[in-house]
């Protein structure tokens, strides 16, 4: 009763419909994502003033002996896959690092 004169509705709206009215799909947004990870991690993997941020894109979630089953994966395990161990030392300006990151956005676009 209060909700109807305050003008409030609890109508719920289904994504597809948000993603039709706002023309946002799905790919743009996986895109987006990845691109922003992407960013973040050069920018972490940049510092040099020991702050715990780089600490957490290597961080090995258990130690000693792993579990039977699917083993445990880090934050950057992805961004290995696709532009390699060293990805970190590619010159955050270089053609080279913004071809690693269109691949990476790539991929991790049609992977995920």
């Amino acid at each position: 009763m209060e909700r109807a004169m305050l003008g409030v509705s609890l109508r719920q709206i289904r994504n597809e419909e948000i993603r039709r009215r706002t023309r946002v799909t799905d790919i743009l947004v996986a895109q987006r994502v990845a691109k922003l990870k992407w960013k973040w991690a050069g920018h972490i993997a940049r510092r040099t003033d020991g702050r715990w941020g780089s600490k957490v894109l290597e961080w090995r979630p258990r130690t000693g002996k792993r579990s039977v089953g699917r083993p445990p994966i880090r934050w950057t395990d992805d961004i290995k896959r696709v532009a390699g161990s060293r990805w970190k030392q590619a010159e955050p300006d270089s053609g080279f690092r913004n071809s690693l990151q269109k691949t990476y956005v790539q991929q991790w676009t049609s992977i995920g």
